[in-house]
């Protein structure tokens, strides 16, 4: 069995939670982290294939997946539950890419600990910080609408709601018609969005914010030393990266065409070849 097969997968305990976590391959540690729909699962047309390369780490974010729950009253950082991951399994510097939530996360992680990071590769990511423009309702009336009615389907605990306005978001992508997105891209995205949204959530684990970074990303993106690439879905809602790319020095910009939120699970060859062509250039 060649490295990239063998998978060790196992249960961090670490900031008063647990979090799981595989790794599967040999080489420079390499970390993907899940955007907040979704699960580690989401990366499996990514793991195995990286993996030929690269020690891939994949793992449930806090609240995801198989991951523990977030306990409430208690502050806790994405940022810090990362560090410690990274510790617990003897890494000391990584490629990170992140998507969405996940593409967030892989940022602020890049400024507070930058002596760890090689490379950078937020997908589709938020950006801490980042304020909408006032003018967001005129120029993007159908996402505005979309967020109006997931926020409602949360209020009324309409969970079956809230995912299929989340798919028609993201997924679907307000670049393209209501449910056109692969009938099994959806159905993917629907299980562990339905997963995440539907965990115990009682007094003793209740949901709670994380600790911010401060200050945010959103002033700080010129301090980004790592090389950097943003992969960007030409029919995603819109995105703060597709204007602040420019202020991170040196980064490049890729635009998958035909993709929305979900470039990675949309057109996995081509999203693996974008990575490990950036990847492969660092060395050169």
């Amino acid at each position: 069995m060649s490295n990239a097969e063998h998978v060790q997968s196992g249960l961090a305990e670490i900031n008063g939670t647990t979090l799981y976590y595989e790794v599967a391959g040999a080489g420079h540690p390499f970390v993907l982290a899940h955007g907040h729909l979704l699960d580690r699962r989401s990366w499996d047309e990514q793991f195995a294939v990286f993996a030929q390369r690269y020690r891939v780490i994949r793992y449930d974010q806090r609240g995801f997946g198989d991951s523990g729950l977030i306990t409430k009253g208690k502050p806790y950082s994405d940022r810090q539950d990362l560090y410690e991951l990274l510790t617990f399994l003897g890494v000391e510097r990584a490629y990170l890419m992140g998507v969405s939530g996940g593409g967030q996360l892989a940022i602020d992680f890049t400024l507070e600990h930058p002596e760890m990071v090689d490379a950078l590769i937020p997908v589709t990511a938020g950006v801490s910080g980042f304020q909408p423009p006032e003018d967001l309702a005129v120029k993007h009336p159908l996402t505005v609408r979309l967020f109006t009615e997931l926020e409602e389907a949360f209020t009324k605990h309409d969970v079956a709601r809230a995912v299929e306005v989340s798919l028609e978001l993201w997924t679907d992508g307000p670049g393209r018609l209501p449910a056109h997105a692969a009938p099994e891209l959806r159905e993917r995205i629907r299980e562990m969005t339905t997963h995440n949204w539907m965990r115990p959530d009682d007094e003793d684990q209740a949901e709670t914010s994380p600790v911010p970074l401060e200050p945010p990303a959103i002033s700080r993106l010129g301090q980004i030393g790592a090389p950097t690439l943003v992969i960007l879905g030409e029919w995603d809602a819109p995105n703060p990266l597709e204007q602040l790319t420019a202020e991170i020095p040196g980064a490049k910009k890729v635009v998958m065409a035909e993709t929305a939120h979900h470039p990675f699970m949309e057109k996995p060859a081509e999203f693996n070849r974008i990575v490990l062509d950036f990847l492969e250039s660092l060395k050169a």
